[in-house]
């Protein structure tokens, strides 16, 4: 057997048992809330593969709900990233900054973000731009805090180093800074894909005509259980999907390190 093959049988290995565990229980149980893993997968081959050919056999829920979600949960984790590294970056660079916004920020990461689900509700109505707002608003923390703290450890001999030699600041950020605050970096940008997803699905419990959150609340009441576990699942795989993306995101873009060249020598 192929290590490779070890691998994956070690990986799948709990999770397989744990899917029949699951089905002997379900039918053992009979309970109408809690199907059996074949009758979900059937669930989600009724409502998300009932569509035409020409349009890949996917169904209006894929394109209504599922897909609505996934834009929602990329243009707000998007958006996140931006103002997390960017704002990160800046106030990392200067010494005093976090000093006077540092209280702010603990205040405003203190507030639970979905309490301000009805707030934003309010303020910007039903539509994606309060899904979005919501999932920015708790996604963005992480990451900020972590850029800070990256750039902040940067090695004080290069520091001394670039301003001896007069480095333009956008060069010493670039080829610099970034670099070596990318491991923390990633570190903020996975938990805050985390946190973004939830935000996603409770963004859309309340107030939302469309995506993935709406359809689990229509389902439990229309109390079309597979339907609804189907979309558990998926969300399920979607976070595992996104988690797997972006580790080997992560991986190829700190190569360089020799810790990440080490583990790659002995993974292979």
């Amino acid at each position: 057997m192929s290590t490779k093959t070890r691998e994956f049988l070690n990986r799948w290995l709990v999770f397989a048992i744990a899917l029949v565990a699951w089905e002997l229980a379900a039918r053992l149980a009979g309970s109408t809330f809690f199907p059996p893993p074949t009758r979900i997968v059937q669930a989600m081959g009724e409502s998300w593969f009932n569509g035409p050919a020409s349009s890949l056999f996917l169904g209006e829920v894929v394109f209504q709900d599922v897909l609505t979600s996934i834009g929602r949960l990329a243009a707000g984790w998007a958006i996140a990233v931006v103002l997390g590294v960017g704002l990160g970056v800046l106030l990392g660079r200067t010494r005093t900054a976090m000093d006077y916004v540092g209280p702010l920020f603990a205040f405003m990461r203190a507030i639970p973000p979905p309490v301000l689900v009805p707030v934003f509700l309010v303020l910007l109505g039903i539509d994606s731009t309060m899904q979005i707002t919501v999932i920015v608003f708790g996604a963005v923390w992480p990451i900020l805090m972590n850029t800070v703290d990256g750039v902040r450890s940067v090695d004080q001999v290069k520091v001394d180093t670039a301003r001896s030699f007069r480095i333009p600041t956008p060069h010493w950020v670039l080829g610099v800074v970034l670099p070596a605050a990318t491991p923390k970096i990633f570190a903020g940008l996975r938990v805050s894909l985390s946190i973004a997803l939830v935000l996603m699905v409770v963004s859309e419990l309340v107030g939302a005509t469309n995506g993935i959150g709406y359809r689990l609340i229509f389902d439990q009441r229309q109390w079309d259980f597979p339907a609804m576990w189907a979309g558990i699942v998926l969300l399920g795989v979607l976070g595992y999907a996104l988690n797997t993306v972006l580790l080997a995101a992560e991986r190829r873009a700190l190569r360089w390190q020799p810790s990440q060249a080490t583990s790659a020598g002995v993974g292979g």
